[in-house]
Parts: C-alpha cells; structure tokens; sequence
C-alpha cells in the first residue's frame, strides 16, 4: 500500500544518528512521589527516508554501559545486575518493523532488545523537518516518546517501601530528539 503523505521538504535517503546533536532520555517514577530523569551518552543509528515514507526504517544501537543520571553511585546500581547487567548485556538496540501516519505525525512500530528480551514497541513520532547545515550538507530532526514496562524486559528488581509503594516504577518513559545528517551519495 503506498502512502499519499506528502511532507514539506521531505528528503529521501539514508541518514547517520548524530549523538552530539541528539538526545536519547528517560524517566522514571521514584519513592512514589517524583522523576529521576536520565539519558545515555553514546549511542549510534540509520534512519533510511523511502521515497514512500511508509517504507521508511530506522535501527539504533545504545551503548548501555553511558547510562548517566547525574549520580554516580545510582548509575552503578543501574549497571548492575539488579538492573541492566551492563556485564552480559552492553547494548540496547531497537529495528523498526513498519512506519505508520498519523495525521501530521507518525508511529514507529518496531523490536526493542534489552537484557536479550525483545519486545514491540511504538514511538509517537513528530518529524520536525529537513534542511541544509552550516557545513554543505542537510540534516533532518525528529522527536519520539514511547513508554515501556521495565519488568517486561527482564528489569523486575522489586524495591518496596514502608507503608506501601516501590521505589522505582514499572513504567519507562523514554524520550527522543533525534537529528541526523544525510550521507554522501
């Protein structure tokens, strides 16, 4: 099925992730009262843009060890493998499976891998547009936000408190701003 989209200044091809320029975030509900908010440094991904964006794919790859959270001893903990098993889990990847519109906006569906448990998952996707850099060549940006359950994805250390609640929530929402740069034909 083709779709009849049409995107102002829409660039087709394949893009590079650009990690300086990007942000790859989450945030996680903690002693039932408030967020901890966090993000990983180093990560890497294609974006390929199809002449029908229907057919558009993305693949990223996220280096699980860059986790940061503004606290050392809290990124440890994460590491580890109450948590994440940074030492037999480095990486967290995600490979789309379809793109979908939606109005002005688009759903990537595709496989997130984390702790070697792969699941589906959708981004709500905002294509904030296309155009030239400062340096000869053209870059495209994108905002994503999905949520996620991390017991879903083997992350299911269970921290009660007094009186009731956890101190850290099920629910992951993971936030993107992503800008990529086009490669060189």
């Amino acid at each position: 099925m083709t779709s009849t989209v049409q995107i102002p200044g829409y660039v087709v091809g394949t893009w590079d992730i650009d990690p300086t320029h990007s942000t790859v975030g989450f945030s996680v509900r903690h002693m039932m009262v408030s967020k901890v908010r966090g993000y990983f440094r180093e990560f890497s991904g294609t974006i390929v843009t199809a002449e029908d964006p229907a057919l558009s794919t993305v693949t990223a790859t996220i280096d699980m060890d860059s986790i940061d959270t503004r606290q050392a001893q809290r990124d440890a903990h994460i590491k580890s493998a109450d948590f994440f098993d940074v030492g037999n889990h480095t990486t967290m990847s995600f490979t789309s499976t379809s793109v979908v519109a939606d109005g002005d906006d688009w759903h990537v569906v595709g496989d997130l891998t984390i702790k070697g448990i792969t699941r589906s998952v959708t981004l709500a996707l905002e294509l904030n547009g296309f155009g030239p850099d400062a340096y000869g060549g053209t870059r495209a940006g994108f905002t994503g936000a999905t949520s996620i359950s991390r017991k879903e994805f083997g992350v299911d250390i269970d921290m009660p408190m007094d009186g009731g609640g956890v101190v850290v929530g099920d629910k992951i929402n993971v936030e993107l701003e992503i800008e990529a740069v086009l490669r060189a034909s």
